[in-house]
């Protein structure tokens, strides 16, 4: 990748429907060569903007999941969940025995269906724990791996703040229309999303600002660290002191490594995502940025062998 690849991958990191000429007026080359380099990555499939809906906006509770399964199951297990609408960031980790994804459930029936019923009566599932996520650790700027862009620079193309407010939203069949289509394409045309909807083109702008605004939908670069040079990542399952442990995950987002991080339920509280270029640069953070922080009381590190799904559904 060149530099105008690497400012159009961060470009979209800061604002996933920002237009392309927008992106062109920041790195000074014609919106052609803009729209150009995207097809060119979309299409070889280093990367796609997806639409992703918060769910906590909705009433929906999210969790995050870890199954442990018989040698001969976990590929299997870990497709069947990516299949789901529900689920994100299903990765096969370890020795290739072990499954962890993000779960949003949208009612008390949901829940129990996935985790008191199907997932423990798989025969091949040896375990499964469930922890709550209670709030994320916001990451200034996203996951510092992409950045490319100047502070000047990453300023002008940043989107309004979000503006949210209390309890739940409501969602018609239009809405959920257009958050089908946003969740395969974040770059969906107005015209596509207008014959989707049924509504017209205006109406489709207006209410895809206002669902922007509200929380609900945030537009979300999906692709592989590996893409960008970090070729090793890994999930991290830490236990602070309660005291502090706000603190470890305040202090994980300034981590350029970090590209999650949140606050749980369960015998660890923090979950974090890690990326790195390779074991060593893995090790040095073990040792080099997490050591230091002495309020981590206990910590297990479970290296990702494969993406089976990122933030957006899979793609017939």
């Amino acid at each position: 990748m060149d530099t105008v690849d690497r400012g159009v991958i961060h470009a979209l990191q800061i604002d996933g429907r920002a237009s392309f000429r927008a992106i062109a007026d920041v790195l000074e080359v014609s919106e052609n060569t803009v729209a150009r380099r995207y097809r060119r990555l979309r299409g070889q499939g280093v990367l796609r903007v997806v639409g992703a809906v918060d769910g906590r906006r909705l009433g929906h509770v999210q969790w995050t999941i870890r199954l442990r399964c018989t040698p001969d199951a976990a590929g299997a297990v870990a497709r069947a969940l990516a299949a789901r609408d529900d689920t994100s960031f299903v990765y096969l980790l370890s020795g290739g025995t072990e499954v962890s994804c993000t779960v949003q459930t949208r009612s008390t029936q949901d829940q129990d269906a996935l985790l008191l019923d199907k997932l423990p009566r798989t025969s091949r599932v040896v375990s499964v724990a469930a922890h709550l996520l209670l709030r994320g650790f916001v990451l200034p700027g996203g996951w510092q791996g992409l950045a490319w862009l100047s502070p000047e620079q990453a300023g002008r193309l940043r989107p309004p703040p979000i503006l949210t407010d209390d309890g739940p939203v409501e969602l018609d069949d239009g809405d959920k229309a257009l958050l089908r289509v946003l969740s395969l394409d974040g770059r969906a045309p107005y015209a596509e999303l207008a014959s989707a909807t049924g509504w017209s083109e205006t109406t489709v702008k207006r209410r895809m600002h206002a669902l922007r605004r509200s929380g609900i939908v945030n537009y979300q670069l999906d692709m592989a660290p590996a893409a960008v040079g970090f070729g090793t990542q890994a999930r991290l399952w830490i236990a602070a002191r309660p005291a502090c442990v706000v603190g470890v995950g305040e202090a994980l987002t300034r981590h350029p490594e970090i590209a999650f991080a949140a606050l749980t339920t369960g015998p660890t509280n923090l979950v974090a995502a890690l990326n790195c270029r390779d074991p060593l640069g893995l090790s040095n953070y073990l040792t080099e940025r997490l050591a230091p922080l002495k309020a981590i009381t206990a910590m297990e590190t479970a290296p990702i062998i494969r993406t089976v799904k990122g933030a957006g559904p899979l793609l017939l």
